[in-house]
């Protein structure tokens, strides 16, 4: 008998034990897992506890350990547990399911709505405690969304329930706020419309595509075409051994979900977003450059300026998923293991990016005609479009022809529709090498001289864009986040003051405690000439323009005729405005020069990651980059490393330890 009181008594510790419950919650941002939370837990009789990582160190963000720690103390104490985070992968949801077995039962609740309408709940809420929200929501719920895996009974589940309607959640709702403190629900999976199905057909149709098993045998991607889905999600597709970069389809004709999307803000990127240019193939469609080398081109370019770029990123587009460069450039991008955050294909319309397809980018390249007029068809045509007059008539104020290989960067109007809708701030037109001889300046498939052109384009392209970034970070350094974009050239240095970019489509006015030089050098203007030369292109028998200077005024003295040789130089807007200061400290940059001599000048600069940053600039003409620098120029570097080192520990001294920083790096 008292084996048998033995028995019974630790068959009801065990139930005890089991009558807790370990809730995960599975879903993108936007899909109500909090809401959720909230309701079960604000009429039901159980004692639950929400464990959200967004608040779990005391109100801000922790880490996952966090997150397993508060957990199992709930476990312990009886309560039972709702897991709010997304757990949209397997691996996620592994260390969770281990909370289970003798403690507690672990269900899942999957949050499987449409993803527009994530998207659109993510975009438009305000205050949310891991403050996803606004125009950045909508690129992380389909970053994210990408890599769903469908939870399954194999991983560790006593139970699944499905919701994937709004009806389907308030009946999860109410079963999970029906339970008492002994309550227990059967096992099994509830809800789910087809076992296999691993996406949804109401996220399919976002991209109109689905994957099919990957065949292993070949280690090949097979995608196909799914005309009648509903919604759906960017995917990572599996090549090989390789994870290829993401590739996204958005769909132009669904003109309802872009409305809603059209509703949010789609104002200046916050510090926490990243800053993006969207890029067509150079020269691949009408121009007709081989794909092959086109591609090989495009990866190394990106492979290259990702190495020397951090917190910015990367997007190839183009219209179809049956791009053939978009598939040489994945393949290539995977061999190669470039990190598909700094860089993936995005198919859509370039003019379309935010509203269709929710992924923000302030800069997009256009791939020009060489008198950067509009029309003529594709990308150029339909971005001049999308722009309206504004962007012609400021194209014309920085530039009126373009070289192959070279780039020119146009700070878009506040009244641009481009801006407006898809906030799209700079637009750079760049020109590419042509092999068609219907077109003009044919390179007869000469691809020495053609692969060298495509090269510069594209480093060219880069380089202005990275120009751009650079200013804006440095605005939102000093407290400027909800500034708009201005010129790149503007704001470089600490204690700039600039117009805002709404009243860029007004001339940008020399006010500024620097007043430096704005980029002439795609017009050809001499710095401080007063004259009103252009820059114009002539052809030479090769097909290339070659720059030349007309003006109607006098000829100009030495000075002059080196500045004019260094505006030919393809630098971007940033590097030419250090240029300018460091030839021309005396002309009212007091506030940026803090020591000058005739061999060297020190600029105050900002920079996000250091409390003080500072640049040492050569004078000596000539003396512009690494690859520049000669026997002779040795003791010169010697002589600005030292000046680096001592304002280093005048910046490190005790006098300045209230504001000192607690270390320094040099770099050239």
């Amino acid at each position: 008998m008292e084996e048998k009181d033995s028995s019974a008594l630790q068959r009801e510790e065990e139930k005890e034990k089991k009558e807790s419950l370990v809730v995960i919650l599975v879903g993108p941002p936007g899909s109500g897992k909090t809401t959720f939370c909230n309701d079960v837990m604000s009429s039901t009789r159980r004692c639950w506890v929400r464990i959200c990582q967004d608040t779990i160190a005391s109100g801000k963000a922790g880490t996952k350990s966090q997150c397993l720690k508060s957990a199992a103390d709930a476990l312990k104490d009886g309560k039972s547990v709702f897991i709010d985070r997304c757990n949209l992968e397997r691996d996620q949801r592994a260390d969770f399911l281990k909370l289970g077995g003798a403690q507690a039962d672990v269900h899942a609740v999957v949050l499987d709505l449409p993803a527009r309408l994530c998207i659109s709940r993510s975009v438009n809420r305000t205050g949310h405690e891991g403050n996803l929200q606004g125009g950045k929501a909508a690129a992380v719920v389909n970053r994210m969304l990408q890599k769903k895996e469908l939870p399954q009974l194999s991983e560790g589940f006593s139970r699944i329930t499905f919701c994937q309607n709004e009806n389907d959640v308030k009946n999860a709702v109410k079963t999970y706020s029906a339970l008492g403190p002994s309550d227990t629900l059967p096992s099994g999976v509830f809800g789910q419309k087809s076992k296999d199905a691993k996406v949804q057909l109401g996220i399919m149709k976002f991209l109109k595509k689905v994957d099919i098993q990957e065949n292993k045998t070949s280690g090949k991607c097979n995608v196909i075409d799914d005309n009648n889905s509903q919604d759906s999600v960017p995917r990572q597709e599996s090549c090989g051994k390789y994870s290829c970069s993401t590739e996204v389809e958005v769909e132009n004709e669904d003109k309802k979900g872009s409305d809603t999307l059209e509703k949010s803000s789609v104002g200046d990127l916050s510090l926490n977003e990243v800053h993006t240019l969207a890029f067509p193939s150079i020269s691949t469609a009408d121009f007709q450059f081989d794909l092959e080398k086109a591609s090989d081109i495009i990866v190394e370019s990106v492979a290259d300026f990702s190495r020397k770029v951090d917190n910015v990123r990367l997007v190839l587009v183009d219209l179809s998923h049956k791009s053939n460069i978009l598939s040489l450039v994945r393949a290539k991008a995977a061999e190669r293991n470039i990190d598909s955050k700094k860089f993936f294909t995005f198919v859509g319309d370039i003019t379309q990016l935010y509203t269709k397809g929710g992924l923000r980018c302030n800069v997009i390249a256009n791939a020009a005609n060489w008198r950067l007029k509009p029309g003529g068809g594709g990308v150029n045509a339909a971005i001049f479009n999308a722009a309206g007059k504004s962007l012609e008539t400021a194209t014309k104020e920085r530039a009126e022809t373009l070289s192959p290989g070279i780039s020119v960067a146009i700070p878009l109007p506040s009244t641009s529709p481009l801006y407006r809708r898809e906030g799209v701030t700079h637009v750079i037109h760049v020109l590419g090498p042509n092999m068609n001889p219907q077109r003009p300046n044919c390179l007869k498939n000469d691809y020495v001289k053609g692969c060298k052109v495509l090269r510069d384009a594209y480093s060219s392209l880069f380089e202005n864009f990275a120009s751009i970034s650079k200013c804006c970070l440095q605005k939102e350094g000093n407290g400027d986040s909800g500034s708009k974009y201005s010129d790149p050239q503007r704001n470089l240095m600490e204690g700039t003051t600039s117009e805002q970019f709404p009243q860029s489509d007004q001339k940008i006015k020399r006010e500024d405690s620097y007043d430096f030089e704005r980029n002439k050098r795609s017009k050809g203007i001499l710095a401080g000439s007063g004259s009103k030369d252009k820059y114009n292109m002539q052809h030479d028998h090769d097909g290339f323009a070659k720059s030349g200077i007309h003006s109607d005024a006098s000829k100009s003295n030495d000075r002059d005729r080196k500045t004019a040789v260094a505006m030919k130089r393809t630098w971007g807007s940033w590097a030419q405005a250090l240029y300018e200061i460091a030839m021309h400290p005396e002309k009212k940059h007091k506030n940026a020069v803090i020591e000058k001599s005739n061999e060297y000048v020190v600029l105050n600069d900002l920079y996000p990651k250091a409390k003080k940053h500072i640049l040492v600039l050569s004078r000596l003409h000539g003396l512009d980059c690494l690859a520049d620098v000669q026997k002779e120029h040795l003791p010169l570097l010697k002589q600005m490393h030292a000046v680096g080192v001592q304002w280093a520990e005048k910046f490190l001294s005790p006098i300045n330890e209230a504001s000192a920083p607690s270390s320094y790096k040099p770099g050239f």
